[in-house]
């Protein structure tokens, strides 16, 4: 048997082919639409996945304001943060944050779903989230996937 044939490809930053994905966020479940979108960035639905490269696509995320969550979790859900500062914990509901920052909702549950070190930050700045049905990304013409 020839076993030059059987060599495993792994991708690198050079080889690797970054598309641009748009994604209508319109009615969608905020984690359906997470899963889906930390997936894409991450580049596991192709072949040459490769675990320490950042070889996923580039996404945009639109009509972020028109998300949905079920039963409750509109109020029971709670986003915690810290100002730094001794007793500085602060808590926000799902509702609260999608009255003042829609997209920040959908980024919090994509950045969750991402690895924890350097290059999950730098496979979270490959998302683009937009609050309304426009962007300016129509150049690079985003092929649309639904969820």
């Amino acid at each position: 048997m020839n076993t030059l044939s059987y060599k495993t490809i792994s991708a690198n930053k050079e080889t690797v082919n970054k598309e641009w994905v748009l994604v209508d966020a319109e009615g969608a479940p905020l984690g359906r639409l997470a899963t889906l979108v930390a997936a894409t960035l991450r580049g596991k639905h192709k072949t040459n996945f490769t675990p320490h490269v950042d070889c996923g696509d580039n996404v945009v995320v639109i009509n972020a304001e028109k998300v949905s969550l079920s039963g409750t979790k509109w109020s029971d859900k709670v986003y915690v943060r810290h100002t730094g500062y001794p007793g500085g914990q602060r808590f926000t509901t799902a509702e609260q944050m999608l009255k003042k920052n829609p997209i920040s909702l959908v980024e919090e549950a994509v950045k969750g779903m991402l690895p924890k070190n350097r290059l999950g930050r730098a496979i979270y700045k490959n998302m683009h989230v937009y609050a309304g049905a426009s962007h300016p990304h129509e150049a690079q013409k985003p092929k649309k996937i639904e969820l």
